[in-house]
């Protein structure tokens, strides 16, 4: 019998896993608002202030996969305090900068914090809870998370600009860092595995990924044919190559074959990055169009993100959950992808003087249902029935598949929109011509969305099993005795 102190225990485990994640997720997001005011106050070129958000998405996707196998071999309440440290100084160093160099590599080295934190997480959430429905719980306030978080970043971004200044941005971490490292005791120290670590892999993986993102931001403005952006596209084509052969060929590889092996969790973080593919563009774009468009304030833009909040809750919270009890993970993404590729066709009736009401508001509701749906039942799918010995890895994939997914597609739709602007015939309005951008690029979104439906009907079984609704002690690893 489970006694009110063990409940307690958990409870408390559960709220310092759960605020460790939403903080990781929401520095992902946090200075979207403030770019503008960012780029004015550091001299950052309005070309390179996506680079602020990549930097970021890039080092914790890049390095999410060693991030979690570093928890399973050092063990992971370990690397969660570890993760914790580098991210709270690299907030403080973030909060200091004086140019965009700095702030920019401050962003590197959160992102390095964040990709320790996020998989032992998930990985200490799985030690804490034995599996079945205690689990379940457990899972879906996690994956709900990875969604709010990311518009949470975006509510307390605008009110730090607009009443303390883009730097506490990055100075609001350093409380909420500590806060979750006093709360460390209560959580599991977690299972550890022998081997070592895969560098070289995680490194050639971080470099290609930036590379490619490179590329394709410099084939938005500079065209495909442009000589730097062959020569990073080919680069990250022979980065990638080496990571595979450092996989096949390395003891302990950082990205086992067996982890993708089963179609199921193939198939959810294939959701899950064309999620992300979709998401932080959307936040990009809608940012962009508030403020220049718009003319919102940084207060009054954060706030416009709210019913993109309530969305969240409500689909990760109540509606995810219930879908999910009742038929298939596979059912359950593709009609979270649907709603959300819905909203984004809604986005599109954009106009310099579109009412908010009819569009930005109610639309922004329909995504964050359709966003938090999906973002539920990726994360369970994505960590089903993995063995023990790389239950870290799993953790750290599920993260790794949704921010290289927004890194990547922000390169890619951020190069659609400026061709969509720059192609508008000759004599039509700035902000007209701004507008049809930023809205093509949000139809593109939805292509990811589109995308992510196809994913999961080819690969993710139809019909629920045993395995689907609870997953078995394997699946984390083992369960705290």
């Amino acid at each position: 019998m489970t006694s009110h102190s063990d409940t307690r225990d958990t409870r408390l485990a559960l709220l310092v896993i759960a605020a460790a994640q939403l903080l990781m997720v929401m520095d992902g997001t946090i200075v979207t608002v403030g770019l503008p005011v960012i780029g004015t106050g550091l001299g950052i070129a309005e070309a390179d202030l996506d680079w602020v958000l990549t930097a970021y998405a890039l080092a914790f996707g890049g390095l999410l996969l060693a991030g979690g196998r570093a928890g399973d071999v050092f063990g992971r309440r370990r690397m969660f305090r570890a993760g914790l440290v580098v991210f709270l100084a690299a907030s403080l160093l973030g909060g200091l900068a004086g140019n965009g160099t700095v702030l920019i590599a401050a962003r590197v080295l959160q992102g390095v914090g964040a990709a320790i934190v996020a998989p032992a997480a998930l990985s200490l959430l799985a030690d804490t809870f034995p599996a079945g429905p205690a689990r379940n719980k457990a899972l879906g306030v996690y994956g709900a998370m990875g969604g709010l978080g990311s518009v949470a970043g975006l509510l307390l971004g605008g009110a730090l600009t607009e009443y303390w200044g883009w730097r506490w941005i990055m100075f609001v971490n350093i409380p909420i860092a500590l806060l979750v490292l006093a709360g460390t005791f209560a959580v599991v120290p977690g299972t550890r595995e022998r081997g070592g670590l895969d560098l070289p892999g995680a490194g050639t993986v971080t470099f290609a990924l930036g590379a490619l993102v490179y590329a394709i931001n410099r084939a938005g403005s500079h065209g495909a044919g442009d000589g730097l952006t062959v020569t990073f596209g080919a680069i990250a084509v022979a980065l990638l190559v080496v990571f595979a052969f450092i996989q096949r060929s390395a003891r302990r590889p950082m990205l086992p074959s067996g982890v993708l092996a089963d179609r199921g969790r193939l198939g959810a973080n294939l959701v899950m990055l064309l999620m992300g593919a979709g998401q932080l563009a959307t936040f990009y774009f809608l940012t962009l169009y508030m403020q220049t468009i718009k003319q919102y304030s940084p207060m009054i833009t954060g706030m416009a993100y709210l019913p993109f909040a309530i969305g969240i809750g409500l689909g990760s919270g109540v509606i995810g959950p219930r879908l999910q009890a009742r038929t298939s993970t596979r059912v359950v993404l593709a009609t979270g992808m649907a709603v959300a590729a819905a909203a984004m066709g809604w986005f599109s009736l954009l106009t310099p003087d579109q009412n908010p009401l009819l569009v930005l508001l109610p639309a922004q509701l329909a995504g964050g249902i359709g966003l938090g749906i999906g973002f539920v039942a990726a994360t369970i799918g994505g960590v089903q029935g993995v063995a023990s010995r790389e239950s870290g890895i799993a953790s750290g994939l599920v993260n790794t598949s949704q921010q290289i997914g927004g890194a990547l597609g922000l390169a890619v739709l951020a190069g659609i929109a400026v061709t969509a602007t720059t192609s508008q015939p000759a004599g039509t309005p700035l902000h007209d011509a701004l507008t049809s951008g930023y809205t093509v690029g949000m139809l593109g979104g939805g292509g990811f969305y589109l995308a992510a439906i196809l994913a999961a009907v080819l690969l993710l079984r139809p019909r629920p099993t045993n395995r689907d609704s609870e997953p078995t002690p394997a699946t984390f690893g083992s369960t705290p005795g």
